[in-house]
């Protein structure tokens, strides 16, 4: 028997940093559809759950509810900027009941299908793991602010890609199940997993500048895929 994939996909009408940002325009599609295209493009996600303040911005911007799209409107006490995104995903899992969750953000527009697809199977074969995050690999030399070495000896430099690995994580996509979230009240479980996500996928949009390089790579991506 086949087995519920929810995914989650929380969306606000106001943004800090970048205003607007989840419904403004990149290479011809609203922010938040490049995202959306990929998850309903999985074939093994049943439904994308998005938890919002602004489904009349989402109407205007063309989409309503379908069999696989569940518009869920966001309650009063979890509006604003400063309430955890932890309390919002509690809300979609107590009301939406699967299998596996996948957790995303309209902010990482450029991770595709087939990543999507990656950790799902990794996560599903994993047995021993509970949960699984995506990171950036990192192979560089550290510093603290008083200029002293973190990961690096200054006296006997090493390649930088024989450095020991560390990974950030990059909050792209987070695979875990209800039993797993109610165990933390988080996305990353008790014994979760590390996925590495490819570099030029792997850029979030949190301030101006990560507009201008995500849409560099929209409009290039878009050009050679038409």
């Amino acid at each position: 028997m086949s087995k519920k994939v929810v995914a989650l996909l929380p969306m606000k009408a106001n943004s800090e940093r970048v205003k607007g940002k989840n419904f403004r325009e990149l290479a011809g599609k609203p922010l938040f559809r490049w995202i959306l295209d990929e998850l309903l493009s999985v074939e093994e996600i049943d439904m994308v759950v998005i938890n919002t303040d602004a489904r009349h911005i989402l109407a205007e911007n063309g989409l309503v509810e379908t069999d696989r799209v569940l518009i869920r409107d966001r309650k009063e006490e979890l509006c604003g900027d400063l309430v955890s995104m932890n309390l919002i995903l509690a809300d979609d899992i107590n009301a939406v009941p699967a299998d596996t969750y996948i957790m995303t953000h309209t902010t990482n527009p450029l991770i595709t299908a087939a990543t999507i697809r990656t950790g799902l199977t990794e996560f599903q074969n994993a047995k021993d793991k509970d949960s699984l995050f995506s990171v950036n690999k990192i192979q560089t030399r550290f510093y603290r602010e008083d200029g002293s070495a973190v990961n690096h000896d200054p006296d006997n430099l090493i390649r930088t890609q024989d450095l020991e690995p560390w990974f950030e994580e990059n909050s792209c996509l987070f695979y875990f199940t209800g039993e797993s979230f109610a165990k933390t009240n988080a996305r990353i479980g008790e014994n979760p997993m590390m996925m590495v996500t490819p570099p030029l996928e792997s850029l979030d949009i949190d301030e101006p500048h990560d507009w201008e390089m995500v849409a560099s790579l929209a409009h290039y991506r878009k050009s050679i895929n038409a």
